[in-house]
C-alpha cells in the first residue's frame, strides 16, 4: 500500500511528469523527498483523463531523456513512480479537500490562462462543499479556507510552475483578492501570509512529446529555480533544483532568449503558413528561419543584455539554447509553441522593447516591433 501523499499537484501535463514529478521520484529513491504525490486533473481534456486512468492502474511511467550534454549523446529511459493517487477534481473533490488539509506541499501547472478568475466562483463555495469551483485560484482559495479551519497550525509550501513572472506572489495576490470578495476573516489573510509560503519559481525543460497513455520524451537539460524564503519546504532535494536569491536572472535568460526564440520561430511559421508538423530543429535548419531568429537574438536582444551588464552570461546561455533547439531527437512542434501566441509575444518580446527604450539604446528592433504591432 502506497503511503499518504505529502504533495498535492494540480495539473497532469507531460511537462510535470518529466520535471517535478520525476525529480520527486528520483529523490524518493535516495530518501530525499517529502513523500509521494496526489495528482489532480482539473480540466475536461481527454489526454489528461487518459493519463489519470493510466496512473490509477499503474503509478510507474516512462520518461525518455534524449539529447546532447557537452557533446555527449544522451538516450536513456527513466521511470517516474512518485504518484500514489490520480484524481479528477469533478468526481473526487471531497478526496482533494481531505488531502489539502494534510499535505505539506502544493504544486501547480495549470497552463497559460490558469490564473484567470471566473465570475461564477462566489462565496457560496465556502459552504457548498459539493460544488466544484471553476477557476484554479478559486479551487485553491476554497481548499486553503478549509485548511485554515481544520489544520491551520501546520505550514504549507505552494510551488506554482506556470510560466508567469513572480508566479507565487501573483497567485497569493489572487487568493487574497478572493478572500476579500468572499469576506473571509482577517485572521485568514494573516494566516495566508504567515503560514502559507508561496514560492516564486522558474521551470525550464523542453518536454516535446507525450508517451501514450502516460509518459514523456524530454531533453537532458532541466532546471527548477526557486526563490529562497524563510519557512519554505521543498518537495525534494534534487540536482536540477536550485535555490536562489536572484530569480530574475534565471527568468530573464529563459524568457527573453529561449522562449523568445521559440516565439520568433512561431511568428514566421504562422506568417508563412509553413508545414503543420514542422519542428524547432527543422526550422533551425532552414536558412531563412535560422537567419530570422539569429538576427533577433544578435541585433534586438543581446544588446539589451549587454547594456544591463549581462552580455557574457547571455551569450553563454544562448550557446546552450542553440544546442537545445538543434536537438536531433526531440519533435518539438512549432504548432505547440504557437498556442496562445499573442499573449506569449507580450511576455517575451515587449519587455525587451521597453527595456531598450528605457536604456536609450540606439537599436531599432524592427522584427520584435512588427510582431507586437499585430496585437496592439
Amino acid at each position: 500500500m502506497m503511503p499518504q501523499p505529502a504533495i498535492l499537484q494540480f495539473g497532469t501535463s507531460r511537462f510535470l511528469l518529466a520535471h517535478a514529478d520525476l525529480f520527486v521520484s528520483e529523490a524518493l529513491a535516495t530518501g530525499e523527498a517529502l513523500g509521494t504525490i496526489a495528482v489532480v486533473q482539473t480540466t475536461s481534456s481527454g489526454e489528461s483523463a487518459a493519463r489519470i486512468a493510466a496512473l490509477s492502474r499503474e503509478p510507474h511511467y516512462p520518461v525518455r531523456i534524449r539529447g546532447l550534454t557537452d557533446g555527449t549523446v544522451i538516450d536513456e529511459e527513466r521511470s517516474g513512480g512518485a504518484i500514489s493517487e490520480a484524481l479528477t477534481a469533478s468526481t473526487d473533490w471531497q478526496r482533494v479537500r481531505a488531502l489539502a488539509v494534510t499535505v505539506q506541499v502544493i504544486i501547480s501547472n495549470t497552463g497559460d490562462r490558469g490564473y484567470d478568475l471566473d465570475p461564477s466562483d462566489d462565496a457560496a463555495l465556502l459552504t457548498d462543499i459539493e460544488r466544484l469551483p471553476k477557476s484554479f485560484p478559486a479551487k485553491l482559495a476554497v481548499l486553503l479556507a478549509h485548511r485554515f479551519v481544520t489544520n491551520r497550525d501546520v505550514a504549507l509550501s505552494i510551488f506554482p510552475c506556470e510560466l508567469v513572472p513572480q508566479n507565487g506572489s501573483r497567485l497569493r495576490t489572487l487568493i487574497e483578492q478572493l478572500a476579500l470578495e468572499w469576506e473571509l476573516p482577517d485572521e485568514f489573510r494573516l494566516w495566508l501570509n504567515e503560514t502559507c509560503h508561496f514560492a516564486n519559481s522558474l521551470v525550464d525543460r523542453i518536454v516535446a512529446e507525450p508517451i501514450a497513455p502516460v509518459g514523456a520524451v524530454a531533453e537532458p537539460y532541466a532546471l527548477w529555480a526557486i526563490e529562497q524564503q524563510e519557512g519554505l519546504v521543498l518537495p525534494c532535494r534534487h540536482p536540477a533544483i536550485t535555490l536562489t536569491d536572484d530569480l530574475d536572472r534565471f527568468e530573464m535568460l529563459k524568457l527573453h532568449l529561449l522562449n523568445l526564440g521559440h516565439s520568433v520561430l512561431a511568428e514566421y511559421w504562422l506568417k508563412d503558413q509553413r508545414r503543420a508538423d514542422e519542428t524547432v530543429r527543422e526550422a533551425m535548419e532552414d536558412p531563412q528561419m535560422r537567419e530570422a531568429v539569429e538576427t533577433v537574438w544578435a541585433q534586438e536582444v543581446l544588446p539589451v543584455f549587454e547594456a544591463d551588464g549581462r552580455g557574457e552570461e547571455a551569450r553563454a546561455y544562448l550557446d546552450t539554447v542553440r544546442d537545445r533547439f538543434l536537438n536531433p531527437f526531440l519533435k518539438h512542434r512549432l504548432s505547440d509553441i504557437a498556442g496562445n501566441h499573442a499573449e506569449k509575444k507580450r511576455r517575451r518580446f515587449l519587455p525587451m522593447v521597453t527595456r531598450a527604450a528605457d536604456l536609450g539604446l540606439a537599436i531599432e528592433q524592427p522584427k520584435l516591433k512588427a510582431a507586437l504591432a499585430e496585437i496592439s
